[in-house]
C-alpha cells in the first residue's frame, strides 16, 4: 500500500510485562539469552488441575505505577496493559504534555481472549458464597475483554479512535494492523497491543478444553514445537503494548523510529484445522508481503506461531516454504515463546516487541528449549545469532481458526 512518506506507521515505544521480564530491557536480556522461566504453576486452586506448566509474571507490583483508584476496579489482564501502556508512552517520549493539548489525536486498540478471570470468579463466588449485596459494581465491567482499552483511555485521557479487536489469538497482531492503518487515516497515535492473565482456576478450566493444550508436567518438556517430542503449548500471562505513531509526529518530537509497521493480512480457516492452516497462513503472508511491497527474499528473519502441535507445526513449515520459496528453507526461523509460554492475544505482541529489538540490535534470539529440530527450517537453537537484518516476518494463528502475518522494517535515522 502507498502512503504518504509522514504518514508511515512507526514504531516508536515498547511496554513489557512478561514472564521473562516486566520491562522492555530485562525481557530482551531474557529473550536474547534464550532463558526459559516456563515452571510449575504456583497460583492458588489451581494446584488438582491437569495443566501444570506455565508462564507466570512474577514480581510485579501494579500498585507501584497504576493508582489505587483504577486497581480496585480491574483485573490482573488490564493491570498488566495499563503498566504496559505507560511504559510504551515513556519510552516514546510521550507524557501528559504531548497528549491534553490534542487528546483527540490519541487513541486505543488492545486484543484479548481471556479477559478478567480473577476478578470474575472472585466476584461469583461471593455470589453463591453470600449473595448478592456482596458482588461488588465494577463486575459487569471488569471481566470484559474490552476492559483494558477502556481503562488505558480513561487513565491516560485519550479520545481518539478506542477499539478492540476480537480475532483469537492472531487478534494480537491484526490489532497492530487496525492502528497502523488508523495512524495512515490520520490519527497521530495508538497505543496497541494485548495482555492476558489466563491463569486464574476458573480460567484454566475454560482451557483444559483445548485439545492443543499440553498437560505434561516437565517444564522441560511441555512445550517444545518443532521437534518429534511436540505435545502442545503452555500458556503465559503479561503481554505488551507499543506505541504506533505518524511518522511525522514522531520526528517533529525527536522520538525514535524504532521500526515501521510495513504490511498486515489476516485469514481464517476454521478452529483446529491445522492441516488447512498451511494454506491460510500462506495466503496471510502473501498478503502481507504485497501490502508491504516487499519480495520473499527480503524477508531476514520469521517469528513463528510454533504451536506445538506436530500437525500444526507441520503446516506452519510448509506455509514458509510455500511462500518464501528456497528463502523459506534458508531464512532464520525463531520461537522465543518456547522460554516463555503461549500468551494467546499477547503472544505475537511480545513477538512484535521482539522482532523491534532483534532489528535494532542484529541479532536473532533463540527457540529456548529446541534443539531436535524434525522439520525443514533453519530454526535458531541454542544461542543468539547475529544477522544484518532489515525485515521481520510475524506469524500468528488462533485455536479457533484466524491466521495473521505482520512485516516489520527496521527504523530509520532522518
Amino acid at each position: 500500500m502507498s502512503e504518504p512518506h509522514d504518514r508511515r506507521a512507526a514504531i516508536t515505544g515498547i511496554g513489557v510485562v512478561a514472564p521473562n521480564g516486566t520491562s522492555t530491557d530485562t525481557f530482551w536480556k531474557a529473550t536474547q539469552e534464550g532463558l526459559s522461566v516456563l515452571d510449575r504453576i504456583t497460583r492458588e486452586g489451581c494446584e488438582h488441575l491437569p495443566l501444570k506448566v506455565a508462564g507466570e509474571v512474577r514480581g510485579f507490583d501494579p500498585a507501584a505505577t497504576i493508582e489505587e483508584r483504577f486497581l480496585v476496579q480491574t483485573d490482573r489482564f488490564t493491570h498488566f496493559a495499563m503498566a504496559a501502556a505507560d511504559f510504551a508512552l515513556d519510552d516514546a517520549r510521550i507524557g501528559p504534555a504531548d497528549t491534553s493539548a490534542e487528546p483527540y489525536s490519541v487513541g486505543v486498540v488492545t486484543a484479548a481472549g481471556s479477559g478478567g478471570g480473577a476478578f470474575g470468579q472472585r466476584e461469583l463466588q461471593q455470589l453463591w458464597g453470600k449473595g448478592s449485596r456482596f458482588v461488588g459494581p465494577y463486575q459487569s465491567i471488569a471481566w470484559f475483554y474490552a476492559a483494558s482499552t477502556g481503562q488505558i483511555s480513561i487513565r491516560r485521557k485519550f479520545k481518539g479512535p478506542c477499539s478492540v479487536v476480537a480475532s483469537d489469538e492472531a487478534g494480537g497482531l491484526d490489532a497492530l494492523a487496525h492502528a497502523a492503518r488508523a495512524v495512515r487515516r490520520g490519527t497521530d497515535v495508538i497505543v496497541a497491543g494485548s495482555t492476558e492473565a489466563p491463569l486464574a482456576p476458573y480460567s484454566v478450566v475454560c482451557q483444559l478444553g483445548y485439545e492443543e493444550l499440553s498437560t505434561v508436567a516437565d517444564p522441560a518438556r511441555a512445550y517444545r514445537p518443532f521437534t518429534e517430542a511436540a505435545c502442545g503449548f503452555v500458556p503465559a500471562e503479561g503481554g505488551a503494548m507499543l506505541v504506533v505513531e505518524a511518522e511525522r509526529s514522531a520526528r517533529e518530537r525527536g522520538a525514535d523510529v524504532r521500526a515501521y509497521v510495513a504490511g498486515h493480512a489476516a485469514t481464517f480457516t476454521g478452529a483446529s484445522r491445522w492441516a488447512e492452516s498451511r494454506d491460510g497462513l500462506a495466503h496471510a503472508i502473501r498478503g502481507a508481503l504485497a501490502e508491504a511491497g516487499c519480495a520473499p527474499e527480503e524477508i531476514d528473519v520469521v517469528f513463528a506461531d510454533a504451536l506445538g502441535v506436530p500437525e500444526a507445526d507441520r503446516a506452519e513449515a510448509l506455509a514458509i516454504a510455500d511462500t518464501l520459496g528456497a528463502h523459506g528453507r534458508r531464512v532464520p526461523v525463531t520461537a522465543p515463546k518456547t522460554g516463555t509460554g503461549r500468551g494467546y492475544c499477547a503472544a505475537p505482541v511480545l513477538d512484535t516487541a521482539a522482532a523491534v529489538l532483534a532489528l535494532e540490535h542484529g541479532l536473532i534470539p533463540p527457540t529456548p528449549g529446541v534443539t531436535d529440530v524434525c522439520h525443514d527450517l533453519d530454526l535458531v537453537t541454542g544461542r543468539a545469532r547475529a544477522a544484518g537484518l532489515r525485515t521481520a516476518l510475524v506469524l500468528s494463528r488462533g485455536l479457533m481458526g484466524s491466521n495473521s502475518a505482520l512485516v516489520l522494517r527496521r527504523g530509520a535515522a532522518e
